[in-house]
């Protein structure tokens, strides 16, 4: 069942199996109005499954699901039509008046309003992922769920497109969840960061740090520790390893 808050989101119970397999057991989480949250957890964890539930896009989940009817996902991949110029995309499915303005405010938002009028094969990797962000913002969202949107992008490219999130979420404050396996990216973004196994929260930590964050605190490498420690990393690798791991092939650890 679902049912609008104008803020903030609230889930009791949800659950969702595929075939034999329970991906979410009976799941509760809770998002205050304007916080950001990051979720992780092994391939196959459930993570954008929990997300898809949030955003209305799977049908089958069974829960209590109360969240605001003004919600966007971001993707991986920005989805966007290449036969359509940008700031087509950007309003995409939005109806009423003023259609372009509202897309060239929004581009503008994301550092991309020159390129309104731009074909999307045009636009590198990371401007791709801006136009979908773009497109996330026009709708004004309470929610804005992310879904690995930085997981297609070069380094680079990421920390940028990192900091322009940090920067719109500051100055809207939407609710938001970010599904990621990026633990420092987790850490950068979040007020909390949440690790889902065995289909449920496994665990929960609160990333009370000021903003801008950064690497070398003492109390994030603290806590870089203790979330790779609930991945199932050994803590004790050098960091040049940790550096290089690729957490989508880590097989997360329930808590006893």
């Amino acid at each position: 069942m679902s049912t609008a808050l104008e803020e903030g989101v609230r889930v009791r119970g949800l659950t969702r199996g595929f075939g034999h397999r329970t991906v979410l057991d009976a799941v509760d989480l809770d998002i205050a109005p304007g916080e950001f949250v990051a979720l992780l957890g092994a391939s196959g964890s459930g993570k954008s499954t929990l997300l898809r539930a949030l955003g209305g896009l799977d049908p089958d989940a069974i829960g209590d699901f109360q969240v605001p009817a003004q919600r966007a996902v971001v993707y991986q991949e920005h989805r966007l039509l290449p036969w359509t110029r940008v700031w087509k995309n950007v309003v995409l499915g939005v109806k009423g008046q003023g259609l372009r303005e509202r897309a060239v405010a929004a581009l503008d938002e994301v550092g991309l309003a020159s390129h309104a009028d731009a074909w999307p094969l045009t636009l590198s990797g990371g401007e791709s992922q801006r136009v979908a962000l773009a497109r996330a913002l026009v709708r004004t969202p309470r929610l804005l769920l992310l879904d690995e949107p930085f997981g297609a992008l070069d380094a680079l490219t990421r920390l940028k497109a990192q900091a322009l999130v940090a920067e719109l979420w500051a100055e809207r404050r939407p609710a938001v969840l970010l599904v990621t396996h990026d633990v420092e990216e987790a850490l950068l973004l979040a007020d909390r960061a949440l690790l889902l196994a065995g289909g449920r929260i496994a665990q929960e930590l609160t990333v009370d740090l000021p903003r801008p964050r950064s690497l070398d605190h003492p109390d994030f490498i603290a806590l870089r520790r203790t979330l790779l420690k609930g991945l199932g990393v050994d803590v004790e690798l050098k960091e040049v390893e940790l550096k290089d791991l690729d957490l989508e092939d880590v097989e997360l650890k329930e808590k006893p």
